[in-house]
């Protein structure tokens, strides 16, 4: 996988991968439970870490 296919812009696009809402996904990045990138006021997200985080906490 490219990291263009593999990259997520923003709380709206990690949501909809997630099945979660976006505040959800704001939470869970305050809280440091997400791996996230910030430029600026853009937040990005890599499709395998949000995986990864997700499967290791199961």
């Amino acid at each position: 996988m490219t990291l263009t296919e593999d990259l997520l812009t923003g709380a709206d696009a990690a949501a909809e991968f997630l099945g979660l809402r976006p505040r959800q996904v704001y939470r869970l990045v305050e809280e440091g439970h997400l791996p996230v990138v910030r430029k600026g006021r853009m937040l990005f997200f890599r499709k395998s870490e949000l995986e990864r985080a997700f499967t290791s906490a199961a």
